[in-house]
């Protein structure tokens, strides 16, 4: 097993290369000199080309990309124009505020999907399969922008179910001791239960708006490959043995349809990682999309490269870790071939 987790590693190398080169040639294609973006509107032409030389930006792309790289092989992804600190230090600060919010999108939808998929499977053309087929149109056809305005005004200025969406806690609380990075985690690990419970609230709004969007494809593929296995001659033979329906669902039906689950999921996270940015934006979510958004705006190279890379690297352990599962459910796949 460390073997195999070792070669898949290695194999992932070209994968971050590639999107470093890419993110590097894009970043220089976009409009706007972060040059005279931050010598300001009275800079002189002279001030500009001043800046310009001190940030490197008057070297040719192969120069400025073989000092990136060799920057990078030291761990130094940059300093942010914007803030003035080192990207990954801005990195580290802000990721688990995404981390928190992604996990916990990701854990809501699979709660909800997989037991409304089942659901779904078991009844084919009954309310629940209608409900489901209603959710998940739902959830892809709704953008998320639109999601999040939706239920924050529903629930928090109609029926103020959820605090105000302005961040990551009340401004009239204080953050608990920094050991995970997530405030749900860190203020149980403190034993502070009521601060656990209002990061809980928080996240409400912006958790639900994430969840919907990527419980419908895990939905849609639970049901497709529960119909598939249900159907199948050893789920008959189960049943025919007088096995408990709970007993042919769990053990042999569903534990033979999540495979393909899996790999939706592995592409799903993917998706939240880019709807994040949008949702961090939406409910003032101080994470890494709204730190690389703003630098965007303001043509700040370095964070955005090191946005970019950050995320490379989470979906390539994510892939790793679900390859890893796929020999948990089924044992009979075999990875190393």
């Amino acid at each position: 097993m460390p073997l195999l987790i070792a070669r898949r590693l290695l194999g992932a190398l070209p994968n971050l290369f590639g999107i470093v080169l890419i993110t590097f040639l894009l970043t220089r294609a976009l409009p706007g000199d972060p040059a005279a973006f931050f010598a300001g509107p009275a800079g002189t032409q002279e001030a500009v080309e001043q800046v310009r030389a001190q940030l490197g930006l008057n070297r040719t792309l192969p120069e400025q990309f073989w000092l990136y790289v060799q920057a990078l092989a030291r761990g130094d992804l940059g300093q942010s124009l914007s803030t003035g600190q080192p990207v990954r230090q801005e990195l580290l600060a802000r990721l688990p505020a995404s981390l928190e919010l992604v996990l916990a999108s990701l854990l809501f939808a699979v709660a909800v999907a997989i037991p409304l998929g089942v659901a779904a499977a078991r009844r084919p053309g009954s309310w629940v399969d209608h409900a489901c087929r209603l959710l998940t149109t739902a959830g892809v056809s709704l953008p998320t922008f639109f999601t999040g305005l939706l239920l924050a005004y529903v629930l928090y200025f109609l029926l103020g179910w959820a605090p105000s969406p302005i961040g990551r806690l009340d401004p009239y609380l204080t953050a608990p001791p920094t050991v995970t990075g997530l405030y749900t985690v860190d203020a149980v690990i403190a034993g502070q239960p009521a601060l656990a419970v209002a990061a809980a609230q928080q996240m409400l709004l912006p958790v639900l708006t994430l969840g919907i969007f990527v419980l419908a494809p895990l939905a849609r593929m639970t049901r497709a490959s529960m119909l598939s296995v249900l159907s199948a001659d050893f789920v008959r033979t189960a049943r025919a043995s007088g096995l408990s329906t709970g007993t042919v669902l769990v053990r042999y039906a569903l534990r033979n349809a999540l495979l393909p689950v899996v790999t939706t999921l592995g592409m799903v996270f993917s998706f939240l990682l880019g709807m994040s940015v949008i949702v961090e934006k939406v409910f003032a979510w101080p994470g890494v999309g709204s730190f690389a958004l703003e630098a965007l705006v303001a043509s700040d190279y370095a964070p955005v490269q090191g946005f970019v890379l950050a995320m490379a690297v989470l979906y390539t352990l994510l892939n790793l870790l679900i390859d890893l599962l796929y020999v948990v459910i089924d044992p009979r796949v075999r990875l190393g071939t």
